[in-house]
């Protein structure tokens, strides 16, 4: 297992915990995790890579070592803390950058609004998220409103191979060895409830339980076209066979058709034996992907 360093950023209104693997002169790669995913759990991916790079993996605001702000979050936050990552970590030229769920739909948002910065993108599952319809917005604001009403809770296990059998549960594909490594990174001690809601001391998820609170704003997927629309580099979709987010798409006709016609230079890659969290179930083929994409002129 390939060893990582930890460093800190120190933003006006945060400071993000930002992981490094690998050379500091080799070329340059960001990875950038999901939603309740930390950057350590790319070190599969990372041990499978066959060439020399200069590895980037922040963790989010309120996720893993980052600071935690005990308050709601909004999506748009984490656009402008990756824009202060990038000119931080590559304040010239254009960057190549490997986003999965969440960290994929960032990267293909700032990849639209700041086209002149990246020089490739591979979007792992981020393909953004079910349409919202106006008539919606309604119930969703006094939704919101009980929700913000009292500290959200995590949901607590009696210890790391417990949680550890929790990832397996939730993702067939992932082999012990892996959810026992994962058990680290994404549980930490603290307070949660258990099923019968009884609060009690375990192991909890490594994010801020202010994650679990939505947004009262609808996800407009008109402004998410738009944006992709200004995208110049080329992207690659990387979709998981088994994943719940290709089966939510067939719910949708033709819906997954709209979306990649918005990127002018889009092509598709798909992973077999995975579910939505494929980094996880098959690292030696998601860094074949990253390398074979990166490599290309």
């Amino acid at each position: 297992m390939r060893s990582s360093r930890s460093e800190f950023l120190d933003l006006p209104d945060i400071r993000l915990h930002i992981r490094r693997w690998g050379d500091p002169e080799a070329p340059t790669l960001f990875l950038l995790h999901g939603w309740m995913d930390v950057s350590a759990s790319w070190q599969f991916v990372v041990d499978q890579l066959a060439r020399d790079w200069n590895l980037i993996a922040p963790d989010w605001r309120g996720f893993g070592p980052s600071q935690w702000l005990d308050r709601p979050y909004y999506f748009a936050e984490h656009v402008g803390d990756m824009e202060a990552i990038l000119d931080h970590y590559a304040p010239d030229g254009q960057v190549k950058l490997v986003g999965h769920s969440m960290g994929g739909i960032l990267a293909s948002l700032y990849a639209g609004i700041r086209p002149e910065r990246v020089e490739r993108l591979i979007s792992l599952e981020g393909f953004g998220i079910a349409p919202m319809q106006a008539d919606l917005a309604p119930e969703r604001y006094r939704q919101w409103l009980g929700q913000i009403r009292q500290r959200p809770k995590m949901h607590v296990h009696p210890d790391r191979a417990a949680f550890a059998r929790r990832l397996q549960r939730d993702d067939r594909f992932l082999p012990a060895e892996r959810a026992d490594y994962l058990a680290k990174h994404l549980g930490r001690v603290g307070e949660g409830e258990n099923k019968a809601g009884e609060r009690r001391h375990g192991i909890v998820w490594n994010g801020d339980p202010w994650h679990k609170i939505f947004s009262p704003y609808l996800f407009r997927l008109e402004e998410s076209m738009a944006i992709w629309r200004q995208i110049t580099c080329p992207v690659l979709w990387v979709a998981a066979r088994e994943s719940w987010i290709v089966k939510d798409f067939a719910t949708r006709p033709g819906d997954w058709e709209a979306r990649r016609a918005c990127f002018g230079q889009v092509e598709e890659a798909w992973v077999d034996n995975a579910d939505h969290m494929l980094h996880h179930d098959q690292p030696e083929e998601v860094a074949r992907l990253i390398e074979d994409w990166f490599s290309r002129p």
